[in-house]
């Protein structure tokens, strides 16, 4: 066969020490699939957001955006999506043909549809742990289903609260407990957000944003008290479905 003369169609993440990521690997699949052979996703590890426009070239077609980045990356971007200036965090970027860059935030599609199936009338409010870009997107679909939530954060500001705040009266009321933060994430598989497990119960719903490892030790400490838990992985493939269809349009 001859070498394939089509113009090349690249597609990649952004964030800092992102070899967990799953992301490149589901593209991959998804391009050899589809018979896309002039596709391709890779990984932009960048130590700062700062190193972003080092990245652009026109055969960059789309981007995806995770920790740290979903809020920094927002003041490169020529346009900002409706929704996504809402939230305030972008974790999608679509390049036109012109160079220019439109950003979106598809994890919002992505929790709130694999959050939605796990719900059930004891679910009533939620503990956000972690006040980043991911937590933003996590928070405007709760503010969506009506579900009260408070935000856990080492450094609370005004409206939020910290971990030492966190107790048994309050851990009876919120049912829903969600990590938006990075701890837990592979390599360092031993931490976990320091929460009082010995409250939680088969009431609770634990919902980690992390899906490597699989089972994470927040996870985990709720798991052996009977919580329903959740990793973050369907809602990756369903932001990550979200990205491709906002590319492709």
């Amino acid at each position: 066969m001859g070498k394939d003369l089509r113009p090349k169609h690249k597609y990649g993440l952004i964030g800092k020490d992102i070899s967990y990521s799953f992301s490149k690997n589901y593209f991959t699949s998804k391009f050899n699939e589809l018979g896309l052979n002039n596709h391709e996703y890779v990984n932009y590890d960048l130590k700062s957001i700062d190193e972003f426009k080092d990245i652009k070239s026109k055969e960059v077609k789309g981007l995806n955006v995770t920790i740290p980045y979903k809020e920094g990356i927002i003041e490169f971007l020529d346009e900002i999506d409706d929704e996504a200036k809402l939230i305030g965090a972008v974790n999608t970027i679509k390049i036109d043909n012109k160079g220019n860059l439109t950003g979106f935030n598809t994890d919002v599609y992505g929790f709130e549809e694999s959050l939605k199936p796990r719900l059930n009338k004891s679910h009533k409010k939620a503990l956000v742990l972690g006040t980043g870009g991911a937590s933003k997107a996590v928070c405007f679909v709760l503010d969506k289903l009506k579900i009260d939530y408070l935000l856990v954060s080492r450094n609370p500001e005004k409206s939020q609260i910290s971990y030492t705040d966190l107790n048994k009266g309050l851990l009876e009321k919120y049912t829903i407990i969600i990590n938006c933060t990075p701890q837990g994430t592979y390599p360092k598989v031993d931490e976990c957000p320091k929460i009082p497990y010995n409250y939680i119960t088969k009431k609770h719903l634990l919902y980690d944003l992390i899906y490597n490892p699989e089972k994470t030790r927040f996870l985990k400490e709720g798991e052996k008290r009977g919580a329903d838990i959740s990793n973050g992985l369907k809602m990756l493939e369903l932001q990550a479905e979200k990205s491709w269809n906002i590319w492709m349009t």
